[in-house]
């Protein structure tokens, strides 16, 4: 359980972090230094327009091979814009614009791993068995009641974020008592449902713009390593969101120099993955960070 205080590690704590592994399908992987996560939206209207792609096979494998190229340790497909206000798709939809993209990349890269952004269970187990490797669900298990057991049946890692409401109605529910233990929370019930069902390997997402004003998200940053104590991995998504470019006065395009600054930040507070649309310069921050910190 969370204790009550916001600072339960000093900073020196996240230089000699306790060993994380995940269980892949049937191989050991060690977070012995962080991952990035690069994003393959497979989707017309995901807020940043360079992250988007048509599902066509040349595209995607151009776009795959370069961050590989850059340092990407997990290439995460989403075929559902979960911007503020973004239009529903189908669950049909979904299916058509990801596993075909999952099926290429993997035939093309077999030693990459994927992960599927869903909150669908069907969407979960198709991509999984076309050849995800874990799955990635905005909603913390929220949005289907099914998604916990089907992953525990998978055997597949699973990144829980936090988020109240669904992407059309989140920025309506941003009232807390108490962000980070109200967060903390949220996360040990979804632990337990996900040990309950069968989920070895728990990746925690606090879900940086999902429910959340500009002024919560930087708190969160700013207490990141409160979450240590959960003792699982954490994953950072920051990057380019409007917590950056509205407080930067500009715009996705242009905020990938604040994006930077808060992925050094999430890193000294002890994040082991993170989530960017842009490999090379995450990489950059991971060594610049490495060289002086550890």
């Amino acid at each position: 359980m969370l204790e009550n205080s916001h600072s339960i590690y000093k900073f020196e704590d996240t230089l000699f972090p306790p060993k994380i592994t995940l269980q892949i399908k049937g191989k050991l992987y060690t977070l012995d230094k962080p991952w990035i996560m690069g994003i393959i939206n497979s989707t017309p209207d995901s807020f940043y327009g360079k992250s988007r792609t048509t599902g066509q096979s040349q595209e995607v494998l151009k776009k795959a091979a370069r961050m590989i190229e850059e340092g990407a340790a997990i290439l995460d497909i989403g075929g559902y814009s979960s911007r503020p206000g973004a239009a529903a798709v189908s669950e049909k939809e979904e299916l058509n614009r990801v596993i075909h993209v999952i099926r290429n990349i993997k035939g093309r890269f077999p030693g990459i791993l994927i992960s599927i952004d869903t909150f669908r269970a069907k969407v979960a187990k198709e991509a999984v068995n076309a050849g995800a490797d874990m799955v990635n669900d905005i909603s913390g298990g929220g949005l289907d009641s099914e998604m916990f057991d089907t992953v525990g049946g998978l055997g597949v890692p699973y990144i829980c974020m936090h988020m109240k409401g669904d992407p059309q109605t989140m920025q309506n529910f941003s009232k807390y008592a108490d962000i980070e233990r109200d967060i903390g929370y949220f996360f040990s019930k979804k632990i337990e449902k996900c040990h309950k069902a069968g989920i070895k390997d728990v990746i925690l997402d606090i879900g940086l713009g999902f429910s959340k004003t500009l002024e919560q998200n930087y708190r969160l940053v700013q207490n990141f390593s409160y979450f240590k104590s959960l003792k699982l991995p954490l994953l950072i998504g920051a990057s380019r969101k409007s917590m950056i470019y509205k407080l930067l006065k500009t715009s996705p395009e242009e905020a990938l120099n604040g994006t930077t600054a808060v992925h050094m930040a999430a890193l000294m507070n002890g994040a082991k993955i993170l989530r960017v649309h842009d490999v090379k310069e995450a990489n950059e921050t991971l060594k610049i960070y490495k060289q002086i910190y550890t």
